[in-house]
């Protein structure tokens, strides 16, 4: 997801589409809580791991 995020981000900042960026910063913020809760141990949705 992070990795979608930044290039939802880079693809809506160089095309100057303001939603693919919003976007980008909306998946980019959800991929790194969900690597921080994984990264704590804590199970997100049941599993422990997102990747």
């Amino acid at each position: 997801m992070i990795v979608l995020g930044l290039v939802l981000l880079v693809v809506g900042w160089l095309l100057g589409i303001s939603l693919l960026t919003t976007a980008g910063i909306i998946v980019l913020v959800i991929g790194l809580v969900l690597m921080l809760a994984g990264a704590m141990g804590r199970p997100v949705g049941g599993r422990r791991w997102y990747y």
